[in-house]
Protein backbone atom coordinates (compact mmCIF):
# COMPACT_ATOMS: atom_id res chain seq x y z
CA UNK A 1 0.00 0.00 0.00
CA UNK A 2 1.37 3.55 -0.93
CA UNK A 3 1.40 6.00 1.91
CA UNK A 4 0.45 9.11 0.82
CA UNK A 5 2.25 12.53 3.11
CA UNK A 6 -0.12 14.57 2.14
CA UNK A 7 -3.65 12.98 3.01
CA UNK A 8 -7.35 14.94 1.80
CA UNK A 9 -10.52 15.05 2.79
CA UNK A 10 -14.06 16.64 1.41
CA UNK A 11 -15.63 19.35 3.90
CA UNK A 12 -19.28 21.04 3.53
CA UNK A 13 -19.27 24.10 5.07
CA UNK A 14 -22.26 24.20 7.62
CA UNK A 15 -24.51 26.68 8.39
CA UNK A 16 -23.98 27.14 12.49
CA UNK A 17 -20.50 27.37 11.43
CA UNK A 18 -21.08 30.68 9.47
CA UNK A 19 -21.10 34.79 10.30
CA UNK A 20 -24.05 36.60 8.67
CA UNK A 21 -22.34 37.22 5.58
CA UNK A 22 -22.76 33.34 5.30
CA UNK A 23 -18.50 33.15 5.53
CA UNK A 24 -16.79 30.14 7.26
CA UNK A 25 -16.50 31.52 10.72
CA UNK A 26 -13.02 32.49 11.33
CA UNK A 27 -12.65 30.67 14.50
CA UNK A 28 -14.21 27.40 12.94
CA UNK A 29 -11.46 27.23 10.15
CA UNK A 30 -9.39 25.98 13.25
CA UNK A 31 -12.11 22.86 13.72
CA UNK A 32 -12.91 22.13 10.43
CA UNK A 33 -8.67 21.24 10.25
CA UNK A 34 -8.28 19.53 13.32
CA UNK A 35 -11.77 17.65 12.11
CA UNK A 36 -9.97 16.59 8.87
CA UNK A 37 -6.73 15.47 10.43
CA UNK A 38 -8.45 13.34 12.89
CA UNK A 39 -10.40 11.72 9.79
CA UNK A 40 -6.11 11.78 7.76
CA UNK A 41 -4.66 9.63 10.01
CA UNK A 42 -7.25 7.05 10.61
CA UNK A 43 -8.54 6.55 6.83
CA UNK A 44 -5.07 6.82 5.59
CA UNK A 45 -2.74 5.82 8.88
CA UNK A 46 -5.09 3.81 10.60
CA UNK A 47 -3.89 5.87 13.51
CA UNK A 48 -6.88 6.54 16.32
CA UNK A 49 -5.44 9.41 18.78
CA UNK A 50 -8.05 8.36 21.21
CA UNK A 51 -7.05 4.51 21.09
CA UNK A 52 -3.46 5.30 21.27
CA UNK A 53 -4.82 7.55 24.38
CA UNK A 54 -6.52 4.94 26.14
CA UNK A 55 -3.92 2.22 25.57
CA UNK A 56 -0.80 4.51 26.59
CA UNK A 57 -1.96 7.47 28.40
CA UNK A 58 -0.15 9.59 26.17
CA UNK A 59 -1.22 11.71 23.34
CA UNK A 60 -1.14 15.32 21.44
CA UNK A 61 -1.85 19.12 22.67
CA UNK A 62 -2.16 21.72 20.31
CA UNK A 63 0.81 23.98 21.51
CA UNK A 64 0.23 26.86 18.83
CA UNK A 65 -1.97 27.57 16.32
CA UNK A 66 -0.51 29.97 12.74
CA UNK A 67 -3.49 30.70 10.58
CA UNK A 68 -3.82 32.84 7.15
CA UNK A 69 -7.25 33.35 5.24
CA UNK A 70 -7.34 33.90 1.68
CA UNK A 71 -10.50 33.60 0.37
CA UNK A 72 -13.87 33.16 2.04
CA UNK A 73 -14.75 29.34 2.54
CA UNK A 74 -18.53 29.53 1.61
CA UNK A 75 -22.20 28.47 3.29
CA UNK A 76 -22.73 24.64 1.47
CA UNK A 77 -19.87 24.92 -0.31
CA UNK A 78 -17.27 21.79 -0.40
CA UNK A 79 -14.23 22.10 0.36
CA UNK A 80 -10.96 19.69 0.44
CA UNK A 81 -8.90 19.74 3.26
CA UNK A 82 -5.00 18.55 3.27
CA UNK A 83 -2.42 18.10 5.82
CA UNK A 84 0.94 17.29 5.75
CA UNK A 85 3.56 17.02 8.85
CA UNK A 86 5.97 19.91 7.90
CA UNK A 87 8.62 18.67 11.08
CA UNK A 88 8.93 16.72 14.05
CA UNK A 89 11.53 16.17 17.05
CA UNK A 90 11.17 14.28 20.14
CA UNK A 91 8.33 15.83 21.54
CA UNK A 92 6.61 18.03 18.70
CA UNK A 93 4.79 17.61 15.46
CA UNK A 94 4.16 20.57 12.91
CA UNK A 95 1.56 20.27 10.91
CA UNK A 96 0.36 22.30 7.78
CA UNK A 97 -3.10 22.37 6.85
CA UNK A 98 -5.03 24.07 4.01
CA UNK A 99 -8.40 24.35 2.78
CA UNK A 100 -8.86 24.79 -1.20
CA UNK A 101 -12.26 24.85 -3.08
CA UNK A 102 -13.30 21.66 -4.60
CA UNK A 103 -11.35 22.08 -8.04
CA UNK A 104 -8.24 23.15 -5.71
CA UNK A 105 -7.58 26.19 -7.95
CA UNK A 106 -8.59 28.61 -4.62
CA UNK A 107 -6.93 28.38 -1.61
CA UNK A 108 -8.82 29.61 1.52
CA UNK A 109 -6.26 28.99 4.42
CA UNK A 110 -3.51 28.03 5.50
CA UNK A 111 -2.89 27.01 9.20
CA UNK A 112 0.15 25.32 10.92
CA UNK A 113 -0.20 23.74 14.00
CA UNK A 114 2.39 22.53 16.61
CA UNK A 115 1.17 19.40 18.45
CA UNK A 116 3.04 18.46 21.68
CA UNK A 117 3.11 14.91 22.85
CA UNK A 118 1.82 14.72 26.35
CA UNK A 119 2.16 12.40 29.05
CA UNK A 120 -2.04 12.37 30.75
CA UNK A 121 -1.22 10.63 33.63
CA UNK A 122 2.16 12.81 34.98
CA UNK A 123 0.51 15.99 32.68
CA UNK A 124 3.74 16.93 31.61
CA UNK A 125 5.44 16.75 28.08
CA UNK A 126 7.01 13.05 26.52
CA UNK A 127 8.84 11.73 24.07
CA UNK A 128 7.92 9.93 20.94
CA UNK A 129 8.39 6.44 21.27
CA UNK A 130 10.33 4.86 18.87
CA UNK A 131 7.55 3.75 16.53
CA UNK A 132 6.37 7.30 16.17
CA UNK A 133 9.71 8.72 15.42
CA UNK A 134 9.81 5.36 12.67
CA UNK A 135 6.55 6.80 11.64
CA UNK A 136 6.52 10.44 11.42
CA UNK A 137 10.30 10.11 9.86
CA UNK A 138 8.30 7.49 6.73
CA UNK A 139 5.52 10.75 6.70
CA UNK A 140 7.25 13.95 7.03
CA UNK A 141 6.89 16.19 3.90
CA UNK A 142 9.68 18.97 4.77
CA UNK A 143 9.26 22.09 2.80
CA UNK A 144 12.41 22.85 0.08
CA UNK A 145 13.77 25.17 2.33
CA UNK A 146 13.30 25.67 6.33
CA UNK A 147 10.72 28.62 6.72
CA UNK A 148 8.33 30.64 9.12
CA UNK A 149 5.11 31.04 9.07
CA UNK A 150 5.52 34.32 7.76
CA UNK A 151 7.27 33.21 4.93
CA UNK A 152 5.47 30.55 3.91
CA UNK A 153 2.55 32.60 3.29
CA UNK A 154 4.19 35.28 1.40
CA UNK A 155 5.76 32.61 -0.87
CA UNK A 156 2.35 31.51 -1.12
CA UNK A 157 1.15 34.73 -2.18
CA UNK A 158 3.64 35.00 -4.99
CA UNK A 159 2.86 32.33 -6.39
CA UNK A 160 -0.89 32.47 -6.34
CA UNK A 161 -0.47 35.40 -8.84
Amino acid sequence: MKITKTPESIAVIRFPDCDPFNHLNNSRYIDYFINAREDHLVNNYDFDVYRYAKKTGRSWLVTQNQIAYFNPAQLMEKVIILSTILEWNTSDILVEMQMWNQKKTILKSVLWTTFTHYDLIHQKRSKHNAYLNEKFSEYENPLPSPLRFEQRIINIKQNDK
